[in-house]
């Protein structure tokens, strides 16, 4: 029988502390497109602890998105459609849980930025009142004491003169500001997870700095759990302390930030690393990885980076790769992850 689960306000009855605080494992999902089944994520496990920063990386279409859409119980249904795995708080798995259930669980405990904040917020209505709308709908809280509630969350997240501007409509702030918002909607009920999908897409290189640091100082600050989706290894890497690369809708490797940087185990990620701008190889032409990633309609035979990857041989386009550990705490998914770690390839 399934695990009910009951929210009240900021409780989750019924849930085991002692357990990890999100537990992915084994989550697969699919896209109904005209009749065939497209795979989107196949058997993304992972885990985050309380005051742990996790980033997934990976190209764009590789099943980041996706990935947390699911977690967050936002994924558009139809298509997209949830066929295995479990996606577990204190213990108790959110997919077994009725859809008003999970919308609770949503506005309590798990809090998403999302990475176009111009149409992720209502152009028709203030900042004040979005943010207040929060508090309004599950604290009951008064209208009045909802608005000074936003202009605390405005400041917090480092928006100028906040009690003017929590008036003021998405239009009216830069981009980086607008991204402000979306932080300061997603922290307003103090949620235990929070979610970043690309939070720094489109904004220049020194808003991007800011967001981040302000990223990690609020987890630090509210010892929350933070997911940090993105395509850019560079922007997590003084951020995360685990990394989970991505491709085709599998993790390719996990291991701690510095495992990844220092010795990485598969090849994917070693092309990837090696597509970072850096101080030491200015004026040198960057390296890229050759080809497209596959279409998930028509998967290659094998591991799926095979046709672009530099270290693969025959087996490669015929055997599935296993995930295999090559550390403690490192796992990769490649049948030369011995090898590439060892960096013999």
């Amino acid at each position: 029988m399934a695990q009910t689960l009951r929210v009240v306000g900021d409780t989750l009855p019924g849930a085991d502390m002692n357990a990890p605080l999100l537990e992915v494992e084994d989550l697969q999902v699919e896209f109904a497109v005209r009749g065939s089944r497209i795979p989107a994520v196949r058997g993304a496990t992972f885990a985050v602890e309380q005051g742990q920063t996790l980033a997934i990386v990976g190209e764009s279409g590789s099943g980041k998105s996706v990935t947390s859409q699911a977690v967050m119980g936002i994924l558009d249904s139809p298509p997209g459609h949830i066929t295995g795995g479990e996606v577990r708080l204190h213990g108790v798995d959110l997919l077994q849980q009725d859809a008003e259930t999970r919308r609770t669980v949503r506005a309590n405990h798990i809090g998403m930025v999302f990475q176009d904040a111009l149409s992720a917020l209502n152009p028709l209505w203030s900042v004040g009142f979005q943010i207040g709308e929060l508090f309004r709908m599950h604290r009951g809280t008064s209208r009045k004491d909802a608005k000074l509630k936003a202009i605390e969350l405005l400041d917090l997240v480092g928006i100028p003169d906040a009690k003017n501007r929590v008036g003021q409509y998405p239009h009216q702030f830069s981009g980086g500001m607008r991204q402000r918002v979306m932080i300061a909607m997603a922290l307003a009920l103090d949620p235990e997870v929070l979610i970043a999908d690309e939070p720094t897409t489109a904004l220049d290189v020194t808003v991007q700095a800011q967001i981040m640091r302000l990223l990690r100082q609020i987890q630090e600050d509210r010892d929350m759990g933070l997911i940090l989706i993105t395509h850019d290894l560079g922007v997590v890497a003084d951020v995360a302390d685990e990394v989970a690369v991505m491709y085709a809708g599998r993790i390719m490797e996990q291991a701690g930030i510095h495992q990844i940087f220092e010795r990485p185990a598969n090849p994917y990620t070693k092309a990837l690393l090696k597509a970072i701008p850096r101080v030491d190889t200015l004026g040198q032409e960057l390296e890229v990885i050759s080809g497209l990633p596959p279409n998930p309609g028509a998967l290659p035979g094998g591991c799926s980076f095979h046709p672009r990857c530099w270290a693969a041989e025959d087996k490669c386009s015929i055997e599935d790769p296993p995930y295999e550990t090559v550390a403690t705490g490192h796992r990769s998914r490649c049948h030369f992850a011995e090898e590439v770690y060892r960096d013999e390839r």
